[in-house]
């Protein structure tokens, strides 16, 4: 599928920008991560010290039942962490949020605890926001290893969003990205609750690059992120940024509008010139089976959307953090 949306890294990088020295805050969302976390971030640790001396790593716990909290705690002795244990599981996009949060450096890098997303990019990465770019993310080049009903389900979702919108998202970006502080900061300010993020990255906009890549198996364990959660992200993501499905429902209830005046004339000449025999009956529960249907799904739609209205008015905090050791070299600057 052509990529449209997607600005693709230079071969080569343009000349580097007067720049600050980086100052890097990597930002680690962790669930029943206990098979990675400790490889992970050694490996992501030793990476980074070759970009930049000044960096921490904030770990984002979002409700383990495994031993990640123990296992990060004891990291935390000898790694730049900033622990956050948040009070129960959030969901990754309210994870992500609360590390972004908690950053310091003058550019994040969000990148998950299972190894698919490559530590070898990161030097390009930090090449391109050297040479200008403010949002450099990785885009997933080759989906061959999932099931093609995935496949068709992450095709479709893309379409209905990118044509009913103004807001343009990349197909096959996920959140492996790096950032500067300008776009953290935009971020940080957008109010909602509902956090599909990979929306709000191309809300805030920004000079943005994609860099391709293939994700690699997972090193251990198995992934969270089931069939029915990422059901639930895209639901999260269409009625987030897109009132598609509205105007579609909106056009199959005028379609059907007209196709029953058009019946209800042809009934009206047939009774005219022909008699009116009593037929019909099978037709009739068929019609008021299907308009029951097509009023029910759409509000049920509706009350999606009434839905996120009503979590949105509440003004509950996005996350809870339960436990904050803050080991990180890093602090604010005045």
């Amino acid at each position: 599928m052509t990529d449209f949306h997607a600005e693709y890294a230079p071969a080569a990088p343009p000349a580097q920008l007067p720049r600050q020295p980086l100052r890097l805050s990597c930002v680690v969302p962790a669930y029943n991560e206990q098979a990675n976390i400790e490889s992970f971030l050694l490996a992501l640790a030793n990476s980074v010290q070759a970009l930049t001396p000044d960096f921490e790593i904030v770990v984002v716990n979002d409700g383990s039942h495994d031993s990640t909290h123990e296992m990060v705690m004891r990291l935390a002795q000898k790694l730049p962490l900033r622990y956050l244990a948040l009070s129960r599981n959030f969901g990754k996009e309210a994870a992500l949020s609360a590390g972004i949060d908690h950053t310091r450096g003058n550019a994040v890098l969000l990148i998950d605890a299972d190894f698919q997303h490559p530590l070898e990019m990161l030097s390009e990465m930090h090449a391109l926001w050297q040479s200008g770019y403010e949002m450099v993310y990785g885009v997933i080049a080759d989906r061959g290893a999932e099931s093609g009903a995935k496949r068709m389900g992450t095709n479709l979702f893309y379409s209905v969003m990118n044509s009913g919108s103004a807001v343009k998202l990349p197909p096959n970006a996920g959140d492996f990205r790096w950032m500067d502080r300008k776009v953290v900061d935009a971020l940080k300010a957008l109010p909602e609750n509902n956090r599909f993020m990979k929306g709000l990255y191309a809300w805030v906009g920004f000079k943005s690059v994609a860099l391709p890549f293939v994700p690699k198996n997972r090193a251990a364990g198995s992934s969270s992120f089931n069939l029915r959660r990422l059901g639930s992200l895209a639901l999260l993501g269409l009625t987030s940024f897109t009132t598609m499905p509205l105007r579609i429902w909106s056009m199959v209830g005028a379609g059907i509008s007209l196709l029953a005046l058009t019946y209800g004339l042809w009934i009206a000449v047939k009774t005219l010139f022909f008699g009116n025999p009593l037929d019909g009956w099978p037709t009739l529960a068929a019609s008021i089976m299907l308009f029951s249907g097509v009023q029910l799904l759409s509000i049920g739609i509706l009350g999606e959307y009434i839905g996120r209205i009503y979590e949105e008015v509440k003004r509950r905090p996005i996350y809870l953090v339960a436990h904050d050791e803050d080991r990180s070299p890093l602090r604010d600057k005045s």
